[in-house]
């Protein structure tokens, strides 16, 4: 990382939804680091992200010893040292709304995210599925399909090439998968257009290797036999 030596510290695969958007961008745009996965809710994360991080929390990158946590404040650090990489979009516009629609869903969502939490594994169509959780979906689907109407002609993603807006989303999808939840035909276009990514199919495929399972974070379902 511009001459520094970079380690991105994530939670299990299967689970973390914030530790795949700077590990997706970071492989995306061809970022060089090293991965450090701490099992979640183990003794040894609680008591190895406490070094790095004061609020004990995945993703945490490290470069030279100088700790960045929280996903937003990732890819800010990473537009600042990799500026020719297309974190964010060039036009300023684009890259004003990249950043809007990521605050959104960095701060946002919230019945989404409890009736929906990311479990790769799982195939649970329709489970706790509520009016709030219903306008949740509504709205980031409105985002996708407005996005992608007015950035067509430039590529698949949500401003034509891929940036840090479409890393943010990828959990997103993810939970979409999980939950059955239906798109309609441009929003399933962008769905596989994300599932098509190298490092998108290379996180699914580490997450399905995991076989891991956090009884706290799946009060929904037994330990898979």
């Amino acid at each position: 990382m511009n001459g520094g030596r970079a380690t991105l510290i994530i939670g299990n695969k299967n689970y973390s939804s914030w530790s795949l958007r700077p590990w997706l961008l970071m492989r995306q745009l061809g970022i060089d680091f090293e991965e450090r996965m701490l099992p979640l809710s183990s003794d040894e994360f609680r008591r190895e992200i406490a070094r790095f991080s004061p609020v004990a929390r995945v993703p945490v990158l490290v470069v030279d010893g100088f700790a960045v946590w929280d996903s937003l404040a990732i890819a800010e650090y990473l537009n600042d040292s990799h500026p020719g990489l297309g974190v964010w979009p060039a036009d300023p516009k684009a890259r004003a709304r990249a950043r809007s629609v990521c605050a959104e869903m960095h701060s946002g969502f919230s019945a989404l995210r409890d009736a929906m939490p990311v479990n790769i594994e799982a195939k649970l169509p329709g489970l706790v599925w509520d009016l709030r959780v219903q306008a949740d979906i509504e709205r980031i689907a409105q985002m996708w399909s407005d996005l992608r109407s007015e950035h067509a002609t430039n590529g698949p993603f949500l401003f034509g090439r891929f940036s840090a807006a479409d890393a943010f989303f990828a959990p997103v999808i993810t939970r979409f998968d999980t939950y059955g939840v239906t798109l309609s035909p441009l929003c399933e276009d962008y769905r596989q257009a994300i599932h098509q990514l190298p490092a998108m199919r290379d996180w699914i495929a580490a997450a399905l290797a995991e076989h891991s399972f956090i009884a706290e974070d799946e009060p929904y379902r037994r330990a898979p036999q």
